[in-house]
């Protein structure tokens, strides 16, 4: 069973998406520098069926894409709550974050448009450095097409303005 902590709305974590972003608790991957140490309690609430169609409701459309940020101690839970999303809502977009270095056998990612994959070394710097170990992958066709480069593109047009 997946756990949540909290919410938020994000612009950042998945391009061109206005992403309602699901924190999950219980976090198994403990990574050096991680902004999110309050994750790695198993803590929270239930996050099944019911509670994210509520969550999902209450941002009136507003949201694009909806993202379970962790839930790396339970990928076969991620994957079935990516699959209902796809079949309940197939104009959302659904991303899953995770802090592992390679995907599980457990998850098909048909159910999912945006896999983010690698935990946060703080020598090699998050996405937007382009000497980061992590990898955003959008899905097409269920395979996994690397796309980190975009937040390199974002950060220099940030820095040249």
């Amino acid at each position: 069973m997946l756990k949540y902590v909290n919410t938020d709305i994000v612009f950042q974590e998945i391009p061109d998406e206005v992403t309602l972003a699901v924190n999950l608790s219980g976090c198994p991957c403990k990574c050096p520098g991680c902004h999110s140490k309050y994750l790695w309690a198993d803590s929270g609430s239930v996050l099944d069926e019911a509670t994210v169609e509520r969550l999902i409701d209450s941002q009136k459309g507003e949201v694009t894409c909806l993202s379970l940020m962790g839930g790396d101690a339970q990928p076969q839970e991620v994957d079935r709550m990516a699959a209902w999303l796809r079949k309940h809502r197939p104009h959302l977009r659904i991303a899953w974050w995770s802090g592992r270095s390679f995907l599980s056998p457990l998850v098909n990612t048909a159910n999912f448009d945006y896999i983010k994959l690698g935990p946060y070394l703080p020598h090699l710097g998050p996405l937007k450095s382009e000497r980061t170990n992590q990898r955003l992958y959008k899905v097409v066709g269920g395979r996994l097409s690397d796309i980190t480069s975009v937040f390199w593109r974002k950060q220099a047009a940030t820095v040249s303005k």
